[in-house]
Protein backbone atom coordinates (compact mmCIF):
# COMPACT_ATOMS: atom_id res chain seq x y z
CA UNK A 1 0.00 0.00 0.00
CA UNK A 2 2.93 2.23 0.58
CA UNK A 3 3.83 2.08 -3.18
CA UNK A 4 0.10 2.50 -4.53
CA UNK A 5 -0.26 5.97 -2.01
CA UNK A 6 3.00 6.68 -3.29
CA UNK A 7 2.14 6.48 -6.91
CA UNK A 8 -1.64 8.31 -6.41
CA UNK A 9 0.70 11.48 -4.39
CA UNK A 10 3.10 11.92 -7.70
CA UNK A 11 -0.23 13.26 -9.35
CA UNK A 12 -0.84 15.39 -6.16
CA UNK A 13 -0.27 18.87 -5.92
CA UNK A 14 -1.91 20.05 -2.75
CA UNK A 15 0.76 18.01 -0.99
CA UNK A 16 4.43 17.76 -0.88
CA UNK A 17 6.52 14.71 0.03
CA UNK A 18 8.72 15.81 2.83
CA UNK A 19 9.94 12.35 4.26
CA UNK A 20 9.42 8.38 3.34
CA UNK A 21 10.07 5.25 6.49
CA UNK A 22 11.11 2.39 6.35
CA UNK A 23 13.04 -0.44 8.06
CA UNK A 24 13.98 -2.05 4.64
CA UNK A 25 17.20 -0.16 2.87
CA UNK A 26 16.18 -1.01 -0.61
CA UNK A 27 12.92 0.26 -0.18
CA UNK A 28 14.06 3.08 1.72
CA UNK A 29 16.90 3.86 -1.84
CA UNK A 30 13.53 4.05 -3.51
CA UNK A 31 13.30 0.16 -5.50
CA UNK A 32 9.95 -1.05 -4.88
CA UNK A 33 9.77 -2.91 -8.12
CA UNK A 34 9.71 -6.11 -6.19
CA UNK A 35 5.92 -4.83 -4.62
CA UNK A 36 2.58 -6.79 -5.95
CA UNK A 37 -1.23 -6.20 -4.42
CA UNK A 38 -3.88 -7.07 -5.02
CA UNK A 39 -5.21 -3.43 -6.50
CA UNK A 40 -3.06 -0.53 -7.77
CA UNK A 41 -0.27 -2.10 -9.61
CA UNK A 42 2.90 -3.45 -9.46
CA UNK A 43 5.50 -1.25 -7.22
CA UNK A 44 8.38 1.24 -9.11
CA UNK A 45 11.02 2.79 -8.37
CA UNK A 46 11.12 6.31 -7.02
CA UNK A 47 13.77 9.44 -6.39
CA UNK A 48 14.18 9.65 -2.65
CA UNK A 49 16.85 11.31 -2.92
CA UNK A 50 15.57 15.06 -1.96
CA UNK A 51 13.31 13.78 0.94
CA UNK A 52 13.98 12.98 4.60
CA UNK A 53 14.57 9.23 4.95
CA UNK A 54 13.97 7.67 8.03
CA UNK A 55 14.74 4.51 9.64
CA UNK A 56 12.20 4.93 12.54
CA UNK A 57 8.81 6.89 12.47
CA UNK A 58 9.75 8.99 15.71
CA UNK A 59 12.80 10.30 13.28
CA UNK A 60 9.83 11.80 11.09
CA UNK A 61 6.86 12.61 13.39
CA UNK A 62 9.96 14.61 15.10
CA UNK A 63 10.20 16.91 12.47
CA UNK A 64 7.99 20.82 12.75
CA UNK A 65 7.99 20.77 9.13
CA UNK A 66 5.29 17.81 8.57
CA UNK A 67 1.88 18.37 8.40
CA UNK A 68 0.44 15.17 7.91
CA UNK A 69 1.52 11.47 7.79
CA UNK A 70 -0.18 8.05 5.71
CA UNK A 71 0.60 4.84 7.52
CA UNK A 72 0.51 1.99 5.59
CA UNK A 73 1.99 -0.73 7.89
CA UNK A 74 1.32 -3.83 9.56
CA UNK A 75 -2.25 -3.97 10.91
CA UNK A 76 -1.35 -4.45 14.89
CA UNK A 77 1.00 -1.19 14.28
CA UNK A 78 -1.70 1.22 13.44
CA UNK A 79 -3.11 2.65 16.59
CA UNK A 80 -0.04 3.03 18.48
CA UNK A 81 1.36 4.99 15.64
CA UNK A 82 -1.10 6.90 14.60
CA UNK A 83 -1.79 7.68 18.69
CA UNK A 84 2.05 8.95 18.42
CA UNK A 85 1.48 10.81 14.82
CA UNK A 86 -1.21 13.02 16.49
CA UNK A 87 0.36 13.27 19.82
CA UNK A 88 2.98 14.59 17.72
CA UNK A 89 0.40 16.96 15.88
CA UNK A 90 0.04 15.50 12.46
CA UNK A 91 -3.02 14.29 10.75
CA UNK A 92 -3.34 10.75 10.01
CA UNK A 93 -4.27 8.69 7.04
CA UNK A 94 -4.17 5.00 8.19
CA UNK A 95 -4.87 2.26 5.74
CA UNK A 96 -7.59 -0.44 6.30
CA UNK A 97 -8.22 -2.01 9.25
CA UNK A 98 -8.34 1.30 11.07
CA UNK A 99 -7.13 -0.94 13.94
CA UNK A 100 -7.48 -4.37 15.23
CA UNK A 101 -10.12 -4.06 17.57
CA UNK A 102 -13.17 -1.16 19.03
CA UNK A 103 -11.20 -0.71 22.06
CA UNK A 104 -8.01 0.39 20.12
CA UNK A 105 -10.17 2.20 17.41
CA UNK A 106 -11.79 3.97 19.69
CA UNK A 107 -8.60 5.25 21.70
CA UNK A 108 -7.95 6.65 18.18
CA UNK A 109 -10.78 8.51 17.72
CA UNK A 110 -9.71 10.14 21.21
CA UNK A 111 -7.24 11.08 20.04
CA UNK A 112 -7.29 12.91 17.41
CA UNK A 113 -10.48 14.87 19.05
CA UNK A 114 -8.12 16.05 21.51
CA UNK A 115 -5.38 17.04 19.00
CA UNK A 116 -7.57 18.43 17.29
CA UNK A 117 -5.90 16.77 13.93
CA UNK A 118 -8.12 15.33 11.42
CA UNK A 119 -8.08 10.97 11.39
CA UNK A 120 -9.03 9.45 8.44
CA UNK A 121 -9.16 5.75 7.52
CA UNK A 122 -8.46 4.17 4.04
CA UNK A 123 -11.90 2.65 3.43
CA UNK A 124 -10.69 2.90 -0.30
CA UNK A 125 -13.91 1.17 -1.93
CA UNK A 126 -15.58 4.60 -0.94
CA UNK A 127 -13.71 6.53 -3.67
CA UNK A 128 -13.63 3.57 -6.29
CA UNK A 129 -15.95 4.40 -9.42
CA UNK A 130 -17.36 1.28 -8.96
CA UNK A 131 -18.42 1.23 -6.10
CA UNK A 132 -19.59 5.16 -6.33
CA UNK A 133 -21.94 4.05 -9.13
CA UNK A 134 -23.73 1.87 -6.55
CA UNK A 135 -23.75 4.45 -4.12
CA UNK A 136 -24.97 7.21 -6.01
CA UNK A 137 -27.13 5.28 -7.59
CA UNK A 138 -28.87 3.56 -4.36
CA UNK A 139 -28.76 6.88 -2.59
CA UNK A 140 -30.99 8.94 -5.33
CA UNK A 141 -33.89 6.70 -4.65
CA UNK A 142 -34.71 5.77 -8.03
CA UNK A 143 -34.45 2.28 -7.60
CA UNK A 144 -36.44 2.26 -4.31
CA UNK A 145 -35.62 0.12 -1.23
CA UNK A 146 -33.21 -2.56 -1.07
CA UNK A 147 -34.16 -6.01 -1.02
CA UNK A 148 -31.09 -8.26 -1.16
CA UNK A 149 -27.47 -7.47 -1.25
CA UNK A 150 -24.23 -9.57 -1.97
CA UNK A 151 -20.75 -8.35 -1.56
CA UNK A 152 -17.81 -11.09 -2.61
CA UNK A 153 -14.17 -10.39 -2.77
CA UNK A 154 -11.54 -13.20 -2.61
CA UNK A 155 -7.75 -14.00 -3.24
CA UNK A 156 -4.68 -16.12 -2.68
CA UNK A 157 -3.36 -15.96 0.94
CA UNK A 158 -0.22 -13.56 0.85
CA UNK A 159 3.24 -14.66 1.11
CA UNK A 160 4.92 -11.69 1.43
CA UNK A 161 4.32 -10.63 5.02
CA UNK A 162 4.82 -13.43 7.95
CA UNK A 163 2.33 -10.60 10.23
CA UNK A 164 -0.36 -11.21 8.26
CA UNK A 165 -0.59 -14.69 9.13
CA UNK A 166 -0.83 -13.63 12.84
CA UNK A 167 -4.52 -13.74 14.30
CA UNK A 168 -2.79 -10.46 16.56
CA UNK A 169 -1.43 -9.01 14.37
CA UNK A 170 -2.83 -8.73 10.55
CA UNK A 171 -6.40 -10.61 12.00
CA UNK A 172 -6.18 -13.22 9.14
CA UNK A 173 -7.72 -12.91 5.50
CA UNK A 174 -11.45 -11.84 6.88
CA UNK A 175 -10.65 -9.48 9.08
CA UNK A 176 -7.93 -7.73 6.46
CA UNK A 177 -10.03 -8.47 3.20
CA UNK A 178 -13.45 -8.08 4.07
CA UNK A 179 -13.38 -5.47 5.87
CA UNK A 180 -13.59 -3.22 2.64
CA UNK A 181 -17.04 -4.68 1.99
CA UNK A 182 -18.44 -4.59 5.62
CA UNK A 183 -17.97 -1.08 5.35
CA UNK A 184 -19.63 -0.88 1.92
CA UNK A 185 -22.49 -2.36 3.75
CA UNK A 186 -22.60 0.16 6.54
CA UNK A 187 -21.91 2.95 4.31
CA UNK A 188 -24.93 1.60 2.01
CA UNK A 189 -27.46 0.36 4.92
CA UNK A 190 -26.05 1.21 8.29
CA UNK A 191 -25.80 -1.18 11.22
CA UNK A 192 -27.35 -4.92 10.91
CA UNK A 193 -29.26 -5.34 14.29
CA UNK A 194 -27.49 -9.06 14.42
CA UNK A 195 -25.34 -11.43 12.31
CA UNK A 196 -25.12 -15.20 11.63
CA UNK A 197 -21.18 -16.56 10.18
CA UNK A 198 -20.14 -20.12 8.81
CA UNK A 199 -16.54 -20.51 7.19
CA UNK A 200 -13.10 -22.00 7.53
CA UNK A 201 -9.77 -20.59 9.01
CA UNK A 202 -6.53 -22.35 8.52
CA UNK A 203 -4.38 -19.31 8.79
CA UNK A 204 -1.04 -21.30 8.42
CA UNK A 205 -2.15 -23.32 5.98
CA UNK A 206 -3.46 -20.08 4.20
CA UNK A 207 -7.42 -20.53 4.70
CA UNK A 208 -9.52 -17.74 5.80
CA UNK A 209 -13.21 -18.30 4.25
CA UNK A 210 -16.64 -16.81 5.53
CA UNK A 211 -19.75 -16.52 4.63
CA UNK A 212 -21.25 -13.68 6.95
CA UNK A 213 -25.61 -12.74 7.29
CA UNK A 214 -26.25 -9.34 8.25
CA UNK A 215 -29.30 -8.88 8.99
CA UNK A 216 -31.69 -6.05 8.53
CA UNK A 217 -35.49 -5.44 9.25
CA UNK A 218 -36.28 -3.79 6.10
CA UNK A 219 -33.56 -6.03 3.46
CA UNK A 220 -34.04 -9.65 3.10
CA UNK A 221 -31.08 -10.78 2.37
CA UNK A 222 -27.43 -9.06 2.99
CA UNK A 223 -24.30 -11.51 2.24
CA UNK A 224 -20.80 -10.90 3.23
CA UNK A 225 -18.73 -13.46 1.41
CA UNK A 226 -15.15 -14.71 0.71
CA UNK A 227 -11.52 -14.26 1.80
CA UNK A 228 -8.49 -16.32 1.32
CA UNK A 229 -7.65 -19.24 -0.84
CA UNK A 230 -4.80 -21.22 -1.18
CA UNK A 231 -1.18 -19.79 -1.39
CA UNK A 232 0.39 -17.84 -5.16
CA UNK A 233 -1.69 -19.30 -7.48
CA UNK A 234 -5.72 -18.12 -6.65
CA UNK A 235 -6.26 -15.12 -8.54
CA UNK A 236 -7.78 -11.93 -6.81
CA UNK A 237 -11.64 -10.99 -8.08
CA UNK A 238 -14.20 -8.59 -6.30
CA UNK A 239 -17.96 -8.10 -6.89
CA UNK A 240 -21.41 -7.24 -5.97
CA UNK A 241 -25.13 -7.51 -6.64
CA UNK A 242 -27.53 -5.79 -5.49
CA UNK A 243 -31.59 -6.20 -5.89
CA UNK A 244 -33.60 -3.22 -5.51
CA UNK A 245 -37.64 -3.21 -6.64
CA UNK A 246 -36.33 -0.71 -9.78
CA UNK A 247 -33.57 -3.41 -10.46
CA UNK A 248 -30.54 -5.16 -9.98
CA UNK A 249 -26.90 -3.49 -9.92
CA UNK A 250 -24.11 -6.24 -10.62
CA UNK A 251 -20.46 -5.48 -10.74
CA UNK A 252 -17.32 -8.34 -11.30
CA UNK A 253 -13.82 -7.57 -11.57
CA UNK A 254 -13.54 -10.34 -13.27
CA UNK A 255 -15.01 -8.44 -16.67
CA UNK A 256 -18.41 -6.99 -15.94
CA UNK A 257 -18.89 -3.04 -15.44
CA UNK A 258 -20.97 -2.25 -12.70
CA UNK A 259 -24.59 -2.69 -14.91
CA UNK A 260 -28.04 -1.85 -14.14
CA UNK A 261 -30.82 -4.63 -15.33
CA UNK A 262 -33.96 -2.80 -14.81
CA UNK A 263 -37.70 -3.29 -13.59
CA UNK A 264 -38.38 -3.10 -17.52
CA UNK A 265 -36.27 -5.37 -19.01
CA UNK A 266 -33.66 -2.73 -20.10
CA UNK A 267 -30.09 -2.82 -19.63
CA UNK A 268 -27.39 -0.42 -19.24
CA UNK A 269 -23.81 0.31 -17.82
CA UNK A 270 -23.52 2.59 -15.07
CA UNK A 271 -21.59 5.89 -15.72
CA UNK A 272 -18.14 5.78 -13.98
CA UNK A 273 -16.10 8.78 -13.43
CA UNK A 274 -12.54 8.51 -14.48
CA UNK A 275 -10.84 8.75 -11.36
CA UNK A 276 -8.36 6.81 -9.59
CA UNK A 277 -9.54 5.31 -6.70
CA UNK A 278 -6.16 5.83 -4.36
CA UNK A 279 -5.31 9.35 -5.98
CA UNK A 280 -9.41 10.72 -5.32
CA UNK A 281 -8.94 9.21 -1.25
CA UNK A 282 -5.82 11.10 -0.86
CA UNK A 283 -7.04 14.14 -2.52
CA UNK A 284 -9.85 14.31 -0.18
CA UNK A 285 -7.58 13.44 3.19
CA UNK A 286 -5.36 16.11 2.06
CA UNK A 287 -8.54 18.66 1.52
CA UNK A 288 -9.77 17.64 4.92
CA UNK A 289 -6.73 18.35 6.71
CA UNK A 290 -5.86 21.48 5.01
CA UNK A 291 -9.50 22.71 5.74
CA UNK A 292 -9.45 21.54 9.62
CA UNK A 293 -12.69 19.56 8.37
CA UNK A 294 -14.35 16.24 9.75
CA UNK A 295 -13.92 13.46 6.23
CA UNK A 296 -18.12 13.28 6.22
CA UNK A 297 -17.30 10.67 3.05
CA UNK A 298 -15.33 8.02 5.16
CA UNK A 299 -16.45 8.92 8.56
CA UNK A 300 -14.32 7.98 11.05
CA UNK A 301 -16.82 6.81 13.05
CA UNK A 302 -17.94 4.28 10.77
CA UNK A 303 -14.54 3.21 10.09
CA UNK A 304 -13.93 2.17 13.58
CA UNK A 305 -17.49 0.39 13.20
CA UNK A 306 -16.49 -1.58 10.87
CA UNK A 307 -13.58 -2.85 12.90
CA UNK A 308 -15.87 -3.79 15.80
CA UNK A 309 -18.47 -5.27 12.73
CA UNK A 310 -15.66 -7.20 11.06
CA UNK A 311 -14.40 -8.43 14.33
CA UNK A 312 -17.86 -10.07 15.26
CA UNK A 313 -18.11 -11.79 12.09
CA UNK A 314 -14.91 -13.58 12.27
CA UNK A 315 -15.56 -14.61 16.31
CA UNK A 316 -19.35 -15.71 15.00
CA UNK A 317 -17.73 -18.01 12.75
CA UNK A 318 -16.65 -20.48 15.63
CA UNK A 319 -20.55 -20.33 16.10
CA UNK A 320 -21.62 -22.40 13.28
CA UNK A 321 -24.52 -20.09 12.17
CA UNK A 322 -25.83 -19.37 15.51
CA UNK A 323 -27.28 -15.61 15.33
CA UNK A 324 -24.88 -12.97 17.55
CA UNK A 325 -26.77 -9.22 18.53
CA UNK A 326 -24.65 -6.09 17.20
Amino acid sequence: MGSTHLKALKNIHAAKLAAVVSSDPVKLNGDLSAIQGNLGGPGERFDFSQIKRCTRTEEALADPGIDAVDLCLPTHLHAPVTIAALRAGKHVLVEKPMALNGNEAKQMIEEARKAGRILMTGQVLRFFPMYTSLIDLLGSGDLGPVRAALFRRRCAAPSWGKWLLERNEGGGGVFDLLIHDVDMCLRLFGKPASLTATGYEDLAGGIDIVNAQLQYAEIGSVVVTGGWHHPKSYPFSMEYTVSADGGTIEYSSAGRPPTLYAKDGSERVLPQPEVDGYQAQLEYFIECATNGREPELCATQESADAVELTRLISDARRMRGAAVAV
